[in-house]
């Protein structure tokens, strides 16, 4: 495992060499017992404002909590960060000897001085005003640099999912949230059912039926 993750260092810095400043090369050790501190190396961690020694993105606890056979690359997507910028990712997936996920080798270009040249291009070249929707455009996921961090997104997700105050919800609500959270990954995180549970203002036991119905 040594030798893999010495070469995948290679590959990161030659690629933040190739593609400059704007782009951050992130690996994240998937062998570790501590979750917390997937991130192992960094190139150009000033774009998310990330080091070596951060937690897991949403895209890490996706990983394990899903059958290694069904993992897939993830190319070509929007992320944003916490101070608004927008980066075009790709995720690898880097499988050991078992077969197991092992690493996971991560590209976040910074895309936003291009955006806006592309909107200052766009305002030149249009005829007419944009008439289309928003609802079939791409939402960026933002960066999170801790599990904390990353269960209070998920835990928003849900809820914004639901579309209703907690006080206001049914069972079915609550089951909804806990499925999407499961889904998720955030009670790979620890602690996490504690705060899950104490939010829709259920029992441990009951959390656990939630997340059991409808398998």
């Amino acid at each position: 495992m040594g030798r893999r993750l010495d070469l995948l260092k290679q590959l990161a810095h030659g690629l933040a060499v190739q593609f400059g400043s704007s782009c951050e090369i992130v690996i994240h050790d998937l062998t570790r017992k501590e979750l917390e501190h997937s991130v192992v190396y960094i190139e150009n961690g000033y774009i998310s404002n990330r080091k070596p020694g951060d937690g897991p993105s949403s895209v890490v606890l996706e990983t394990l909590s899903r059958e290694p056979s069904k993992i897939q690359d993830r190319l070509s997507y929007l992320t944003k960060t916490e101070d608004g910028r927008i980066l075009k990712s790709s995720t690898m997936y880097i499988r050991g000897d078992d077969n197991r996920i092992a690493y996971i080798f991560s590209l976040n270009y910074d895309i936003t001085a291009l955006l806006t040249a592309q909107t200052a291009i766009g305002s030149l070249t249009d005829t007419e005003p944009e008439k289309e929707s928003e609802s079939g455009t791409r939402q960026p996921q933002k960066i999170t640099h801790n599990v904390n961090e990353l269960l209070d997104m998920l835990i928003e997700q849900a809820l914004a999912l639901v579309g209703k105050p907690v006080a206001l919800m049914n069972k079915d609500d609550k089951v909804a949230v806990v499925h999407y959270l499961n889904d998720a990954g955030a009670f790979l995180i620890t602690k996490s059912g504690d705060k899950i549970a104490s939010l829709l203002g259920i029992s441990k036991f009951t959390l656990y039926s939630y997340m059991d119905a409808g398998k």
